[in-house]
């Protein structure tokens, strides 16, 4: 099996499990060894009081960017922290997109980048989560 093959079976999993994502409106568009990418368009109900997208929806979609990205070697990993800076307003009907991508990977700790941008590839935030891995694997190889 191809690492590219790996992931995207690691993937598929995952998402089939993901009540969340899923339930947010987010779209898998891409995963590889150590990377992933989503998408999010912003609905009314993705807003908060000031009419822009909430904070923790930004947040929802670069943690589950990561989540892909750092499961993708078929190794149950979970985070240890995360942090986010929010560069932008995203707008209502914004078209989201999470980048993942790891910057490292020692043993079981890792650390992945995640940048958010819009349709007009402004970057929304940029995202570093720290993962860890736990027992076992996504699926039996």
């Amino acid at each position: 099996m191809t690492p590219k093959e790996r992931a995207e079976k690691s993937a598929a999993v995952m998402w089939g499990s993901d009540r969340a994502s899923i339930w947010l409106g987010m779209s898998l568009a891409d995963v590889d060894e150590g990377t992933a990418t989503l998408t999010l368009t912003i609905a009314h109900h993705h807003t908060n009081g000031h009419g822009t997208c909430h904070g923790g929806i930004i947040f929802a979609l670069a943690d589950s960017a990561f989540a892909f990205a750092c499961n993708s070697r078929n190794r149950s990993t979970v985070a240890q922290h995360n942090s986010i800076t929010y560069v932008a307003p995203a707008q209502l009907g914004d078209v989201l997109t999470a980048r993942a991508h790891e910057v490292s990977l020692t043993g079981r700790s890792g650390i992945y980048d995640v940048r958010v941008t819009n349709e007009e590839d402004a970057t929304i935030a940029e995202f570093r989560g720290c993962s860890r891995s736990i027992r076992g694997t996504l699926f039996n190889e």
